[in-house]
């Protein structure tokens, strides 16, 4: 395949969503302007009916590689949802256990070279749990699968110019504050330096939010930041790395100059990429050893099987993945979506 874009593995999340649209519709982006080439992911029954409305067949493939063809839907199967569970618009446990064994697919795939990366449409976190599985997101599914040490898996919120990593993700604020150690907030630092410099920024600037108010004011809004963000900041800068802060991040926002930063808990970091991008977010998984994005948006239940959903998050996401393995991106620029 050389001279050809990458082959990214895309699931189709949770198939009672609109993941199966999303995937069906990438495809076709795909084949307009190819720039990635995805392999879907999931059931073909869900799959198939989606390809032939667009007018195109869908070709099985075992491990990833076939070659890219016009009006094709090349699909690694997984026989996981029974037929009775397909309700689009309906959150069942049948469906999150289906969202899972997608992604255990795809990574068994991925990791005997079948594929670049890995991008999976969106999935529902009370779906998954119903059926019994303990799950807060993709990453920590991902340090699962591959074995990595969770405290060391980390989401970036990408989008609009903003790259935000999470130290803690989805759990209450009161674990989330409780967790919060400088050892995490220096992991999470660094597995942003590691993904950026891989794409070519080689010094990153990484910003540090501030735990507290105006970063505590030096212990007059709580001692944590004293305790937890500044000494991870040392440590930082004692390696190296050129890292601010800690500061508030209503105030490092407003400053251009930096690469990435990092956020503390999961609204810190969501609300100004998704403000400033909407459904255009990506979320990238970093400090896991593979290349993983998934979409800043959810399942979208209420507009389920009635064809509008919008792909455009899932085609950055693709796009993003397939830039890591092609070094396409430029210094500056990385993972910045439309």
């Amino acid at each position: 395949m050389s001279g050809s874009p990458p082959r990214v593995l895309l699931t189709i999340g949770d198939p009672n969503g609109i993941g199966p649209e999303l995937a069906v519709k990438a495809v076709m982006a795909a084949q307009e302007h190819p720039a990635f080439n995805p392999v879907l992911v999931g059931d073909r029954f869900v799959v198939e009916p989606l390809a032939r409305r667009a007018g195109m067949t869908v070709r099985e493939t075992a491990d990833g590689l076939a070659t890219p063809m016009a009006d094709v839907v090349d699909l690694l199967p997984v026989h996981s949802l029974p037929a009775g569970a397909f309700a689009p618009g309906r959150v069942t446990a049948e469906a999150g256990k289906a969202t899972v064994a997608y992604l255990e697919r795809a990574v068994r795939c991925l990791q005997g070279g079948g594929a670049c990366g890995i991008v999976a449409c969106p999935h529902s976190e009370t779906a998954v749990n119903a059926a019994g599985i303990s799950f807060d997101g993709y990453p920590s599914l991902l340090a699962e699968l591959v074995g990595a040490r969770p405290d060391q898996v980390f989401l970036m919120l990408i989008g609009a110019g903003l790259r935000i990593v999470h130290a803690t993700l989805h759990e209450s604020l009161r674990d989330a504050l409780r967790r919060l150690t400088p050892e995490l907030v220096h992991g999470a630092a660094h597995a942003a330096v590691e993904t950026l410099q891989a794409q070519g920024i080689p010094s990153p600037r990484i910003g540090v939010f501030g735990i507290n108010p105006h970063a505590g004011e030096g212990g007059l809004f709580g001692d944590e930041d004293l305790r937890v963000t500044a000494p991870a900041v040392e440590r930082l800068r004692a390696a190296g790395i050129d890292a601010s802060g800690p500061v508030g991040a209503d105030l490092m926002l407003a400053d251009p100059g930096f690469d990435a930063f990092v956020a503390m808990y999961h609204d810190q970091g969501h609300i100004p990429v998704k403000l400033l991008a909407g459904r255009s977010a990506a979320a990238m998984t970093i400090g896991a050893g593979v290349r993983f994005s998934s979409v800043g948006h959810g399942a979208g239940f209420d507009i389920a099987g009635k064809g509008v959903a919008d792909p455009d998050a899932v085609v950055g996401a693709l796009r993003l993945v397939g830039a890591a393995e092609t070094h396409m991106s430029a210094p500056g620029t990385f993972g910045a979506t439309s």
